[in-house]
């Protein structure tokens, strides 16, 4: 099941059973996976290996998702990584947070991993 297009994802979640679940999709399509419990540890995993995609949720503790996200694009790394919002948070205005964070994608939870894959392969990077 592995994907041409596989790289090295990120998973910051403080749900570890989702966390469980999100490695044994994406390993089945060949992804190598390092994970955060919050926000904090997910941008110092992030500093230290340097993830092709970020898979933030964005209800996390010590650090949210959407300081992560700006803190990242702050750094201005190229090439940029796919940065993805997985979370509780459905709103619009929520949504339009994620964005201006520099998110390139908003999911809502329960989120349907294939999608998620989809976007994945879509981005020219990977």
């Amino acid at each position: 099941m592995s994907t041409a297009k596989a790289g090295r994802l990120l998973i910051a979640d403080d749900d570890p059973a989702l966390v469980g679940a999100y490695m044994l999709f994406f390993e089945a399509y060949g992804f190598t996976i390092q994970t955060a419990g919050d926000g904090i540890d997910a941008l110092v995993a992030y500093c230290a290996w340097r993830p092709d995609v970020v898979m933030l949720d964005i209800q996390m503790p010590r650090m949210d998702g959407w300081a992560v996200a700006r803190e990242i694009r702050r750094m201005s790394v190229i090439p940029r990584p796919l940065l993805l919002a997985v979370t509780a948070l459905c709103e619009r205005s929520e949504r339009v947070e994620s964005l201006t964070a520099g998110f390139d994608h908003h999911f809502v939870k329960p989120a349907q991993l294939p999608v998620i894959l989809a976007a994945i392969a879509s981005h020219p990077t990977i």
